[in-house]
């Protein structure tokens, strides 16, 4: 498989199995629900999404991302997402090191580079997650330990056309309000939180570390996927 067709593939794959984090509960009923309990429960809500899209999206792409954002956006920590792929550029000992005006340019390179994720991610697997409409998707049973955890992980198999189930593995935690948030995503031995914190790390060092130009630069090639 070329590595432009297995990062779609891929692409397509987290979007499947990201997006079954949404849920409809309010933030203080999250906690009674297991981490597998809300991807269980809102499997069905996200493929409806899918199946729902295959009649417009073509035609109106925008409407289809937008209704993917109010799915994934409740549920994702898009910002601890960012902040970890800026890995030892956005870390709490370089933002010590810096002085205040070095500090607010480190956390307005934060949120842009967040939003520029959001935006990437959405649309990116917006396009992938239609050409797994249909998919069986199973959900692992959580542990008898997992009530008292901060953070869990959830074993998920789906299911196509080929003989074994691809095999998901998502890194969830609770936020300050005690919500599941997912923080990163395993899909069989492929980390996605690792490949995108080196993928930055290497473009900063070509940018002489400029952390503009790689967030520009990232925004470009997210933008043409």
């Amino acid at each position: 498989m070329s590595g432009f067709r297995q990062f779609g593939f891929i692409s397509g794959l987290l979007l499947v199995s990201a997006i079954a984090f949404a849920q409809d509960k309010q933030p203080s009923e999250i906690p009674e629900q297991s981490a597998h309990d809300i991807v269980r429960d809102a499997s069905d809500r996200v493929m409806l999404v899918v199946e729902q899209a295959r009649d417009y999206a073509e035609e109106d792409p925008e409407r289809y991302y937008a209704a993917v954002h109010e799915v994934l956006d409740p549920v994702i920590d898009f910002r601890g997402f960012a902040k970890n792929v800026m890995g030892p550029y956005a870390s709490k000992d370089r933002y010590q090191s810096l002085d205040e005006a070095g500090r607010e340019e480190l956390r307005s390179q934060l949120e842009r580079f967040t939003e520029v994720m959001r935006k990437g991610l959405i649309k990116t697997y917006g396009k992938g997650l239609l050409a797994f409409g249909g998919s069986r998707i199973e959900i692992s049973d959580p542990s008898d330990e997992e009530a008292g955890q901060s953070r869990v992980s959830v074993r998920q198999l789906i299911y196509s056309d080929e003989i074994n189930p691809y095999v998901m593995m998502y890194q969830m935690g609770r936020d300050r309000s005690g919500a599941w948030k997912l923080r990163n995503v395993i899909i069989e031995t492929v980390n996605l939180g690792e490949i995108y914190r080196n993928q930055f790390q290497a473009d900063a060092r070509r940018h002489d570390g400029d952390l503009n130009g790689v967030i520009d630069n990232w925004s470009s090639v997210e933008a043409e996927i």
